[in-house]
C-alpha cells in the first residue's frame, strides 16, 4: 500500500504539469478554434525566465525568491503570448484553422531556438527551495516539490474557473467560445478573448515548466515534456476545461502506476513504456469516445 500511495503521489504532482499545459491548449482551442503548437515553446521560455528572476540577485529568500521569480516570469510570457497573437496570429484570423495551426509550430520553433541561446548545453538550475528533498507523511515519503505543484494548481483551477464563471471577461470569452458571429453582435470584442486567451495559456505554460524544471533543471529538452498534454486533452476533450484537468491528472497517474508496477506485472514490455502508456490510454479512448471523455460530440448534417 505505501507504494501505491508513493506512486499516486508521484503521480498527482506530475499530473498537475500536464493539467496546466493541458488548460492552456483547451483555452486557445476554445477561443480560435485552433490547436497552438506554441505551448512547448512558452514552456520553456517561462522556466528559462524564473531560472534567471530566481538568482540571489533577487535579493529575497527563497522560497519566496522562486515564488516572486514565477509570478514576474508568467506574467512575462503572458506578455509574450499577448504580443504574438496581436502581431502574427490576429492577421490571420479568417484564414484556414489548419494555416494557424502551422504558424504556431514556427512560432514555437523561434521562441525555442532563441531560448536554447541562453540555455547552452549545460543543466540549467531553475532557483526551486526544494529540489529533491521529501518528508513522510505516515509511511509515505512524498517529494515537496509535488506537494507544491498539487496545490499551487488546484488554487490555479480554481482562480481560473471562478474567472470563467464570475468575471466580465470570463463570460465574455465563454459565449465567444461558443458562436463568435452572436458574441460580436452582441458588443463582445473576439480580439480581446484570442488576446486573452494566449495571455492565459503562456502563463500556465510558464508555471508548468517551471514546475516541471525543479528538481531536475533546465535543458533544451524540457519543452518535449509539453506533448505529454497532448493526450491530457484528447481525453478529457479538446474543448472542456474540466477534461483537461481531469485529463492531466490521469495522466500523471496512469505513468507513475505503469512505472511502478510494470516490471512486476508485464515486463515483457520492456523498459520505459511508461513514457508511452499515456498514449495507449488515448488511443484506447478514442476508440470509445472520439471526442474525450469530456468533449462536446459534433454532429455534422450532409
Amino acid at each position: 500500500m505505501t507504494t501505491f500511495l508513493q506512486a499516486v503521489a508521484g503521480g498527482l504532482g506530475q499530473g498537475s504539469v500536464y493539467a496546466l499545459l493541458a488548460l492552456g491548449f483547451v483555452i486557445i482551442y476554445k477561443s480560435m478554434r485552433v490547436v497552438s503548437f506554441a505551448q512547448p515553446a512558452f514552456m520553456l521560455a517561462g522556466a528559462l525566465a524564473v531560472s534567471f528572476l530566481a538568482e540571489p540577485l533577487l535579493g529575497i529568500p527563497s522560497p519566496w525568491g522562486f515564488f516572486l521569480a514565477l509570478v514576474l516570469g508568467a506574467i512575462g510570457v503572458a506578455l509574450l503570448g499577448l504580443g504574438i497573437e496581436r502581431t502574427v496570429i490576429r492577421p490571420m484570423v479568417g484564414k484556414p484553422v489548419f494555416v494557424i495551426a502551422i504558424i504556431t509550430l514556427g512560432i514555437d520553433i523561434v521562441v525555442r531556438l532563441v531560448a536554447n541561446i541562453f540555455i547552452g548545453l549545460d543543466v540549467r538550475p531553475v532557483g526551486d527551495p526544494w529540489g529533491l528533498s521529501s518528508i513522510t507523511i505516515g509511511s509515505v515519503q512524498v517529494q515537496e516539490r509535488h506537494i507544491v505543484m498539487l496545490v499551487t494548481t488546484v488554487l490555479l483551477v480554481v482562480v481560473l474557473f471562478s474567472f470563467f464563471k464570475y468575471s466580465r471577461l470570463g463570460l465574455a470569452m465563454r459565449a465567444a467560445s461558443f458562436n463568435q458571429e452572436t458574441a460580436l453582435a452582441q458588443g463582445i470584442s473576439v480580439g480581446t478573448v484570442f488576446a486573452t486567451s494566449w495571455a492565459m495559456a503562456g502563463a500556465l505554460a510558464a508555471v508548468a515548466g517551471t514546475f516541471q524544471a525543479t528538481g531536475a533543471g533546465i535543458d533544451q529538452n524540457l519543452w518535449i515534456i509539453a506533448l505529454k498534454a497532448l493526450p491530457a486533452i484528447i481525453l478529457g476533450g479538446l474543448d472542456s476545461l474540466g477534461g483537461a484537468v481531469i485529463g492531466g491528472f490521469t495522466v500523471g497517474l496512469v505513468e507513475s502506476l505503469v512505472a511502478t508496477y510494470q516490471g512486476d506485472f508485464a515486463p515483457w514490455l520492456g523498459q520505459n513504456f511508461s513514457v508511452v502508456s499515456a498514449y495507449v490510454v488515448m488511443l484506447l479512448v478514442l476508440l470509445v469516445r472520439p471526442y474525450g471523455l469530456f468533449g462536446t460530440k459534433e454532429v455534422e448534417r450532409v
